[in-house]
């Protein structure tokens, strides 16, 4: 073969493999093109079956949306409910929420935004966090979540400057409490029965206003000399705990009206508490 005849094969070749690149690059951006149509479609398909799904959600919420004394109520029980969609914020107008045996494993980020809210009652369900927006809440009266799986509690409940009563009594776990609660100033309803407290946190001893307190069935050992700041205090409930002994200081709580120290390890009761004459 002549070099002429060499070169005029290569340029075929050359002139060939371009052709098919080209056709190749055609073929690979129309691939691209329908895989981008395709994955299109269906993110508008799941957004459909969303949005019918949040209709389906706020149809069935509303169902459950009564009115007792004058207060708007979204009542639950039994009923399956472990997430709660944001087509709920379509009812931001409620004041009261009752969710009871529902399966319900999280309280929603959004909760802030239900700034009616005057009772949240969401007791024995499967939620094992609070979120940090509850502390957007500033009507709040009443918050229940008794029967929960809840380990911890957020400072930011602090902010919650309205709330009068807090139930978190059988979660197991929770074994402290941000000193910030104790800015709870109308707080006079605690219930942290069935938990691991060891002590009395710092925050409870320093509640002006609570008056009822119930740490029962938790690993109380001893109670602190500082017992006596609870000047507002008439009802304490420390049954089934691991307390041997009770501070002298307690003769100062004068308000206190019913103590139970069932199931514990006292030796003795102090002479002092004679002079406690609101003790029944």
């Amino acid at each position: 073969m002549t070099l002429l005849q060499c070169g005029k094969v290569m340029t075929e070749n050359v002139l060939c493999t371009g052709a098919v690149n080209a056709v190749k690059a055609v073929w690979e951006e129309r691939i691209k093109k329908h895989n981008e149509d395709v994955k299109r479609e269906k993110e508008f398909q799941h957004k459909l079956v969303r949005i019918w799904e949040d209709r389906v959600s706020l149809t069935k919420l509303k169902e459950k949306v009564t009115r007792e004394d004058g207060r708007v109520i979204l009542k639950i029980e039994k009923e399956e409910w472990k997430i709660l969609p944001s087509s709920l914020l379509k009812l931001n107008h409620l004041q009261e929420w009752q969710l009871h045996r529902t399966g319900l494993l999280k309280i929603p980020e959004f909760i802030g935004r239900f700034q009616n809210l005057i009772v949240l009652d969401l007791s024995r369900n499967t939620i094992s966090e609070i979120p940090r927006g509850i502390g957007l809440l500033t009507r709040l009266q009443e918050l229940i979540l008794s029967y929960n799986k809840i380990k911890t509690v957020p400072k930011e409940l602090s902010n919650c400057a309205s709330l009068e009563k807090l139930e978190l009594a059988v979660n197991r776990d929770i074994s402290d409490l941000p000193p910030e609660l104790s800015k709870l100033l109308r707080l006079t309803h605690l219930d942290l029965s069935m938990n691991h407290f060891t002590t009395i946190p710092l925050a409870v001893l320093n509640m002006p206003a609570l008056e009822w307190l119930d740490m029962g069935s938790n690993s109380l050992q001893q109670l602190p000399d500082s017992l006596e700041r609870m000047q507002s205090l008439h009802t304490l409930w420390l049954q089934r705990n691991e307390i041997t002994c009770l501070p002298e200081t307690i003769r100062n709580m004068k308000n206190l009206e019913t103590l139970v120290l069932s199931n514990n390890k006292l030796q003795d009761i102090p002479g002092c508490m004679g002079e406690m004459t609101n003790l029944r």
